[in-house]
């Protein structure tokens, strides 16, 4: 076993912004869009601070940046679309990070009766609503309840490591 560079060098403070992006960076999380429809169409963000809570009541969670302009507007009622993106779909995860008013070019998004809108190809659709919302120093974690699902476990998801776009790599148990 080899141990990293990094492990010799001694510890930063947390209050260093630039460390502590980077030592988060660390971490690879999977990448989701949070969408649903509005009067003029679809609205919607991506979001890579995305975790699985709870089965009972079935949870997901979500950290939205304080002062975000879009969380407001999909909080209300209804449901909210949770897409997983899959692999393929990194050039959609940056359009829905981008400016409100392209979010959508080029993607003719899944509209449920509930009101959660969809990325399709995703490797999951959530739709879900909103069960709590907790403030967590510059986020909000969002507990979202899943009312109804569909997945596709084989389709690969979109991982996010690095500031960067990665693959998973399946590996075979040693024996």
């Amino acid at each position: 076993m080899t141990t990293s560079p990094a492990a010799d060098r001694p510890l930063r403070p947390a209050a260093d912004e630039s460390a502590l992006k980077r030592a988060f960076s660390c971490f690879p999380s999977g990448v989701v869009a949070v969408c649903r429809s509005a009067d003029d169409g679809p609205n919607g963000m991506s979001a890579s601070a995305f975790t699985t809570v709870s089965l009972d009541p079935p949870l997901v969670s979500v950290c939205v940046r304080n002062g975000s302009s879009t969380w407001p507007t999909l909080k209300g009622s209804g449901a909210v679309g949770v897409s997983v993106f899959a692999a393929h779909q990194g050039e959609l995860c940056r359009r829905l990070a981008g400016p409100v008013e392209t979010r959508f070019d080029g993607i003719h998004p899944i509209f449920d009766e509930s009101g959660a809108v969809f990325v399709p190809g995703a490797t999951a659709h959530l739709a879900c609503t909103v069960f709590s919302e907790i403030p967590a120093g510059d986020h909000l974690v969002v507990l979202l309840q899943i009312e109804a699902l569909r997945c596709d476990p084989a389709v690969d998801p979109l991982v996010f490591h690095a500031s960067s776009f990665r693959a998973l790599e399946a590996r075979r148990a040693q024996s």
